[in-house]
């Protein structure tokens, strides 16, 4: 219990923060690694996961790859891209890393937000007349917000959890105390540095949480909360809210 006091004191003492990097600096390096890696991971992930869900077509290469790159150990991805594109380039090697943790998530939000879609609805919109492009902006892109926030949530929650490291090649960020604590020992501030993450952790999560909420048509809102509903009567509700 008294290395959470100490830890507690720490956050809350400015003169017990290392000279070199205070807190409210480091926090907004942190967020920034997280934000813009997602930022980047998802102009990359939400078009390649539309056109998979809006097509059908390449939603075996499209597990295979996310699998594949769940699989890379982030650390060791960042530690090889530091070496071969040299120190000049740290921060790109790191980005790079953190994109390629996020990018899974948000893929898979985005292209099963479209398979959730209830064909139905989608032939309905046929029927009234909806070209292509007016099915994939009136009716996909707003029914599969909701599970592609879910993907964006997961992604920024890896990563924000995972930008600790990029501290190991000097990039600064709320894991800078953890490995600067680690060879001095200094619990209090390895456990306080860890409590913020933590803490941003969970106030991102949420956001999306609430997000996520929001981004849900209101059709599909008073279906879920009239489960009376017959089956014509849901797919009608559902059908009339993006035109």
């Amino acid at each position: 219990m008294n290395y959470f006091l100490e830890a507690f004191a720490w956050i809350f003492s400015p003169a017990e923060w290392p000279n070199g990097l205070p807190l409210p600096t480091a926090i907004m390096q942190h967020l920034l690694f997280t934000f813009g890696s997602v930022l980047i991971a998802a102009l990359i992930a939400i078009p390649a996961g539309w056109i998979i869900g809006h097509t059908g077509r390449g939603r075996e290469v499209a597990v295979f790859l996310s699998g594949a790159a769940r699989a890379l150990p982030s650390l060791g991805l960042i530690v090889l891209l530091y070496l071969v594109l040299g120190v000049s380039l740290k921060t790109e090697a790191a980005v790079t890393a953190f994109v390629l943790l996020a990018i899974p998530s948000i893929l898979a939000g985005a292209y099963a937000g479209f398979e959730a879609i209830d064909r139905t609805v989608i032939d309905a919109g046929r029927a009234m007349g909806m070209t292509p492009w007016q099915i994939l902006w009136k009716i996909e892109v707003p029914l599969g917000l909701p599970l592609l926030i879910g993907g964006l949530r997961t992604a920024t929650l890896q990563v924000v959890a995972t930008v600790t490291i990029a501290a190991y090649v000097g990039l600064g960020g709320l894991g800078y105390y953890i490995i600067q604590g680690i060879p001095l020992r200094d619990f209090p501030q390895i456990l306080g540095a860890s409590i913020v993450v933590i803490v941003l952790a969970l106030a991102l999560d949420g956001v999306f949480a609430v997000a996520q909420r929001l981004v849900v048509p209101r059709g599909v809102a008073a279906r879920l909360q009239s489960p009376q509903q017959s089956p014509g009567m849901r797919t009608r509700t559902v059908a009339s809210t993006p035109a």
